[in-house]
């Protein structure tokens, strides 16, 4: 299944791993919103939290080139320390609606969102980006 990506920290335009990892392997990168959600603020990079009724998480929906997306699929599950079903890894990548901030339609979408173990000690100790914006942050 192929599905565009919902990147909302280091991923997006203009930040550290954009370039690195993106640049040249897009065919759209779009203004859109996940909905219960609230970002956390990490060691140099956020984590999405769902929280239903939390907020707003802003960030871009990326649509891969077909001929990059497989690869990109695996380089960005490594970033994002994903490996599935390890309860070591930092994020879980699932499908989620995301809302497209152009139209208001909402399409699913691959979200990294931190994993049980992790979003447990944020919502007790994390601190949350107000607004949900990981560029908007003090």
């Amino acid at each position: 299944m192929t599905l565009p990506f919902f990147v909302y920290g280091t991923l997006r335009p203009g930040e550290a791993n954009h370039d690195l990892f993106l640049r040249g392997r897009t065919r759209s990168e779009e203004p859109g919103r996940l909905a219960d959600a609230v970002l956390y603020d990490g060691p140099g990079y956020p984590y999405a939290v769902e929280e239903p009724g939390g907020g707003v998480v802003g960030g871009e929906l990326v649509t891969a080139l077909p001929e990059a997306y497989e690869g990109l699929l695996a380089e960005l599950d490594r970033l994002e320390e994903y490996v599935p079903r390890d309860p070591r890894s930092l994020y879980v990548r699932v499908e989620r609606q995301v809302v497209r901030d152009a139209d208001g339609v909402a399409v699913p979408a691959w979200v990294y969102l931190a994993a049980p173990a992790v979003a447990a000690r944020l919502r007790a100790r994390g601190r949350a980006i107000a607004g949900g914006d990981w560029r908007a942050r003090v």
